[in-house]
């Protein structure tokens, strides 16, 4: 395992990006048009005696340039996309949260981005609504780590809780590093936003409704953490189970399946220690693959539900129809 310390260099400000979601709009391809959108923007799946719903709340299209993937030629990258018959100009950038729904419960991993992100985004309670569900159904949420996409849809644009009768839970190293004020003090400017939404998303949270969990436990009946730092500092993964059935949401595992899961050792821009990324990442891979677990990412192709398989020196993401 790579020190934790080396979060703190220059990682800190290519990730800093994501963790606002304005980076999206500012970066975003208006010459190559708007991503194409699902229809039907939920998906349901069965996983023992639970179910599982996959919610696109958008996605928005990023020129391809050469800081996208940090270690390998932009020739390289274009050709792998050109392999798969995808465009070479740009990459689409979905968002995906899930709900579990076990017995009584109903769970919410990850949130996107309510009203505060690009106008190709925040879709997903639309798509709650077209599933049978409101916003106070959601019990509990659970956060993979605290970029912009998975947290800002905690708060509308006013403050207010969009799941007002949740609990929130998130990895306790995941918070300590982000609420960690000598930390944000002395992080780099174009970082800083980073630690500042984290405070405007879970700083006046009360007491009973933020849980902080240790990566590696069970932190429901059924779902179970699993540490993979390297993304950001607490990272995690989870893993859920029923009936001997088991599924894994892979959060930012890879942020394009077709690049960085075909590919585990190249780096995406977005992940903060690169290093400690790329080794979790076919770590986590492999996990899936030996386990036989049915697999979704908040980034992955929507409906973001299927199965990874090895492929060359890597792996694909092979969707559910």
């Amino acid at each position: 395992m790579l020190a934790r310390r080396s979060f703190l260099g220059a990682g800190l400000v290519g990730a800093s990006a994501l963790t606002i979601g304005s980076v999206w709009s500012q970066q975003s391809a208006p010459n190559f048009g708007a991503p194409t959108l699902p229809q039907v923007g939920f998906k349901r799946m069965k996983l023992g005696d639970m179910e599982l719903i996959a919610f696109n709340d958008g996605a928005l299209r990023r020129p391809l340039g050469e800081e996208f993937v940090t270690n390998a030629p932009l020739e390289q990258v274009k050709a792998l996309l050109a392999s798969q018959g995808l465009p070479t100009d740009y990459v689409d950038i979905p968002f995906t949260p899930f709900v579990i729904i076990a017995g009584g419960r109903r769970i919410l991993l990850d949130t996107g981005f309510a009203d505060n992100g690009p106008p190709t985004t925040g879709k997903m309670l639309g798509h709650m609504q077209a599933a049978g569900l409101k916003p106070e159904d959601i019990d509990t949420v659970v956060i993979s780590h605290f970029h912009g996409d998975h947290i800002n849809g905690l708060r509308n644009k006013a403050g207010q809780l969009v799941y007002p009768n949740a609990r929130i839970m998130v990895p306790k190293p995941e918070h300590a590093f982000w609420m960690d004020d000598a930390r944000m003090e002395a992080a780099a400017p174009a970082a800083k936003g980073a630690f500042q939404n984290a405070r405007r998303v879970f700083g006046n949270l009360p007491a009973d409704k933020l849980v902080q969990f240790d990566p590696g436990t069970e932190i429901l009946p059924g779902i179970t953490s699993v540490a993979a730092y390297g993304h950001t500092p607490g990272h995690t993964l989870f893993k859920v189970s029923s009936q001997g059935q088991g599924f894994a949401y892979l959060a930012d595992l890879t942020n394009v399946p077709s690049l960085f899961a075909r590919n585990p050792e190249w780096s995406v821009t977005f992940d903060m220690d690169k290093d400690m990324a790329r080794l979790v990442r076919r770590k986590m891979f492999d996990m899936v693959v030996q386990e036989k677990l049915m697999a979704g990412g908040f980034h992955f192709p929507f409906p973001a539900f299927g199965g990874i398989e090895v492929a060359g020196n890597g792996y694909q993401f092979k969707p559910v129809a």
